[in-house]
């Protein structure tokens, strides 16, 4: 009888609901039993075993600081001990949600303070392939905040958990399962991407790129790529420490190709539906409150589709986690592009994607942080913003404690036409708009039949931004900030940033 490796000294179990604890073991095992004692009370559960599997579900039990966890399997047993119950997040995406607190702009001041936090953490251990997932989960557990413990939490997820906390009043405990330079296909199960035509590229891609190879070819493919990508960062680091001014192609010309992702394989962790298998699946389906996602960045080659990805993955993970309901709360991806690459608006289409699951997937909400990003930098180094707004949207959508007009900034809601101005009516408008400096109305665009987008002049008119431009006398298409990167300064009062859109959507 193995209990799965989530569970361990310090965990923080989801008060209030029905809590799974879970393992694998041989269908020999005639009873295992999972007790909880809290609030002195022993609370047990008997497993239900299965196919090699076993799940034990404890009855809702409301927050405590400390407890313990019993695990019985005949003569074997197992103690968990200072359990928490309160609140459960995962932290979930590619790279900015995994980015680290020692990394974050204000990380030393955080990390010198964090122990007096009522947070905790949990790693899932990266692992590419499964014959490595043992060694993986070897030294896994949850960690209590310190200065030296935190180094390696979510930026994001700490900053929110710490607010959550404080506001609730309960533990937090954040779940890290993230992977940089990941596609959401990576966190999706095969079955399920190929259930939609949309995403068949995902999986058709991978399966041409692999036909007629064995895994010994594939993974000495993999070996050598690796070996190759770490002596070509090394090199890169030194070039750029030489003459930090260097543009992209003459870092390329001096240090050869950059070949990430590497060749497709049983090994590499950005294959569709690997991560699925070697990560998601060994934490599901613990018990949690919902879930965090920052991601999108690496789907920007396949905008267009992105929005059925992200209700994919929210359908799989929450039928995998036996929560029809689950909440996300979904990071809209902020400004950003690199000064030598061209603006292919990629990422305008992403951020569209993510309003549209956020506008018409039950449970969801949205953090929007377009103004949380960086010319040059895909990893933007000040995350308590981010934290904050996903703190806001659990407030809002999951514990009804802060209102929208709070969370939410002023939203695009329809337009109408009138002569050669066209009245774009704003939503959540109601304490009305603000601006950085004289230039916060930049960034509108009008069209007429001939789909040419032309800047715009704006003026405000509360519930209408009316736009007029002398090129365009009559009107038929309106956007605003559809670009990777342009400057953020037109904002609600409550500090929330206006969302980007488009009146047509036959329109590029």
């Amino acid at each position: 009888m193995k209990i799965a490796s989530v569970f361990s000294d310090n965990m923080v179990l989801q008060r209030n609901r029905n809590v799974r604890i879970f393992g694998t073991c041989t269908n020999n095992e005639k009873a295992i039993t999972v007790t909880l004692f809290a609030h002195g009370l022993a609370i047990p559960a008997r497993a239900v075993i299965k196919n090699g599997s076993w799940e034990a579900v404890l009855p809702p039990v409301k927050e405590c600081s400390s407890c313990t966890l019993e695990v019985s399997c005949g003569a074997v047993k197992k103690v968990f001990n200072n359990v928490a119950i309160g609140e459960v997040w995962l932290a979930g995406g590619q790279s900015n949600m995994e980015y680290e607190l020692h990394n974050d702009i204000n990380g030393a001041k955080e990390l010198a303070e964090c122990s007096a936090e009522n947070v905790r953490y949990y790693y899932t251990p990266k692992c590419p392939i499964e014959s490595e997932l043992a060694e993986a989960e070897k030294d896994t557990g949850w960690t209590l905040p310190s200065e030296k413990t935190s180094q390696a939490w979510s930026a994001a997820g700490y900053y929110f958990a710490k607010e959550l906390s404080r506001s609730l009043g309960v533990t937090v405990g954040i779940i890290g399962c993230n992977w940089g330079g990941t596609s959401a296909s990576a966190w999706i199960s095969r079955q399920h991407l190929e259930q939609d035509s949309r995403l068949r590229p995902y999986i058709d891609e991978y399966d041409s790129a692999i036909k007629g190879k064995s895994d010994e070819e594939m993974l000495a493919e993999y070996d050598e790529y690796c070996k190759y990508q770490e002596n070509w960062q090394k090199n890169v680091e030194e070039c750029l420490t030489a003459d930090p001014d260097m543009n992209w192609e003459d870092v390329v010309a001096k240090c050869g190709e950059n070949r990430f992702p590497g060749p497709h394989g049983i090994k590499n962790p950005m294959r569709p539906c690997g991560l699925y298998e070697t990560m998601v699946r060994r934490i599901a389906p613990y018990t949690i409150a919902g879930v965090l996602w920052y991601q999108g960045e690496s789907d920007d080659h396949r905008p267009h589709t992105y929005e059925v990805l992200l209700k994919t993955l929210i359908e799989n993970w929450r039928e995998l986690w036996k929560d029809c309901g689950l909440p996300f709360m979904i990071v809209q991806l902020p400004m950003f592009r690199y000064e030598d690459v061209p603006d292919t608006k990629s990422w305008a289409y992403i951020r569209e994607a993510q309003e549209n699951v956020y506008l018409t997937v039950r449970n969801t909400g949205i953090a929007y942080a377009l103004d949380c990003g960086e010319l040059n930098n895909i990893h933007p180094t000040d995350k308590a913003p981010v934290g904050h707004r996903l703190y806001m949207q659990a407030m809002t959508e999951v514990y009804g404690l802060m209102s929208r007009s709070m969370s939410l900034p002023p939203m695009y809601e329809s337009y109408q036409v009138q002569g050669c101005t066209m009245l774009i009516k704003l939503t959540n408008h109601e304490k009305g708009l603000g601006g950085k400096n004289e230039n916060c109305l930049d960034g509108f665009e009008l069209a007429g039949a001939d789909g040419v987008f032309c800047p715009a002049k704006a003026k405000v008119a509360l519930p209408y931004i009316e736009l007029t431009c002398d090129e365009v006398k009559i009107p038929v298409a309106a956007r605003f900030k559809w670009i990777n990167y342009a400057d953020v300064n037109l904002f609600g009062v409550n500090g929330l940033p206006l969302p980007p859109f488009r009146t047509d959507k036959t329109l590029n």
